[in-house]
């Protein structure tokens, strides 16, 4: 089945409360199945697996919840891409360190890692974080340079988007034993001044001839197994004569992943935006063609399209959230059969395994 045509994904997920992998990372192959996130109880030294809800909190064990962070933790794939997966953290004063120590191999993660995924860190690597004026200075211990050169960029992008989670933190600078990483330390990669989400994620530059015009946009795709799918981002690469930003990021979703990729949509071709997405106080509009119910029923939109659409927008700075019209109306329902009244926002977490 071509990618850009896989329009019957069942989700459970609610959407208003919602590169290629080197040895260093994986030993084997992945199993084929995604297991859902799992639990830490510091106190009780194991994990367990809770039941969560859509918007990320757990059903059962209150005491649990409430003594509990819920923590994106960027890690990759079995297929070699950087995805948040969410985790149950213990509450702590030092989230941001904490959540980095959750990146180590053979650390706390290690019993909670679904399957097919692996954490970035080298073993045994500690590490500082201050955060200071939005920028959060990592000094990694000596033992942060022990990874295989083919993991370099996950490596920067998990530490980045990891802690660029946080309300806290806007950039990122590196160090290791007290010294400023200006280039990664096992193949060279250029660090600069500091990190961010400008940098990209999953970068897909498969049909760009000038880097050099062009601009980053962040999408959100499809990865995993049917009935564990996950949400990935990947940066793709848009001319600089493209001044609209929004509607530049619904024509790379609608153009689907790279075929060579495991990635899917479930944006069919033909899908396309009737007139300007329109932007006022944090919200944008966008009116689409009828194409955009794939093969659902005249009005329903496919959650997985709905989901890519909110997570991949509210990327873009100053979008809070996402109102969808189809050639002007805005009497729509999703696969659960809710009507799409409100503008929908941006879950507080990501593939938190409730799907």
């Amino acid at each position: 089945m071509s990618k850009n045509k896989k329009t019957t994904i069942v989700s459970a997920v609610i959407v208003s409360s919602v590169l290629l992998s080197g040895c260093g990372l994986f030993g084997g192959d992945g199993k084929e199945k995604i297991d859902p996130p799992v639990s830490y109880s510091e106190e009780a030294g194991s994990t367990e697996v809770e039941e969560t809800t859509a918007t990320g909190e757990q059903v059962e064990g209150e005491e649990a919840v409430e003594s509990s962070i819920m923590t994106e933790l960027y890690l990759v794939d079995k297929n070699g891409y950087v995805v948040p997966q969410t985790f149950a953290l213990p509450k702590t004063d030092s989230v941001a360190k904490q959540a980095l120590e959750f990146l180590v191999q053979n650390g706390p993660v290690t019993e909670m890692l679904p399957n097919g995924f692996a954490a970035v860190l080298p073993a045994d690597t500690q590490m500082t974080v201050d955060i200071k004026d939005k920028t959060a200075v990592v000094d990694f211990s000596k033992e942060f340079k022990n990874y295989q050169p083919e993991d370099e960029m996950k490596i920067l992008e998990a530490v980045t988007w990891t802690l660029t989670q946080f309300d806290t933190v806007e950039n990122v600078k590196l160090q290791m034993n007290g010294h400023e990483l200006t280039e990664m330390p096992v193949n060279g990669t250029p660090i600069g001044k500091t990190l961010s989400r400008a940098n990209g994620i999953n970068m897909d530059t498969t049909e760009v001839v000038d880097i050099t015009n062009t601009k980053g946009v962040t999408v959100y795709y499809l990865g995993g197994d049917e009935d564990s799918y996950y949400y990935v981002p990947v940066t793709r690469r848009v001319s600089n004569d493209v001044e609209n930003n929004i509607a530049a990021v619904v024509g790379e979703l609608v153009k689907g992943p790279s075929y060579t990729s495991s990635l899917l949509t479930d944006f069919l071709p033909d899908v396309a935006l009737v007139e300007e997405p329109k932007v006022e106080d944090g919200k944008v509009t966008l009116n689409f063609n009828e194409a955009v119910y794939g093969s659902f029923e005249e009005k329903i939109i496919s959650q997985h399209l709905l989901n890519s659409l909110v997570l991949s927008l509210t990327e873009q700075k100053g979008i809070e959230s996402v109102a969808v019209t189809v050639n002007g109306e805005a009497e729509l329902v999703n696969e659960n059969g809710e009507k799409l009244t409100e503008p929908v926002t941006r879950p507080e977490n990501v593939n938190t395994g409730s799907f």
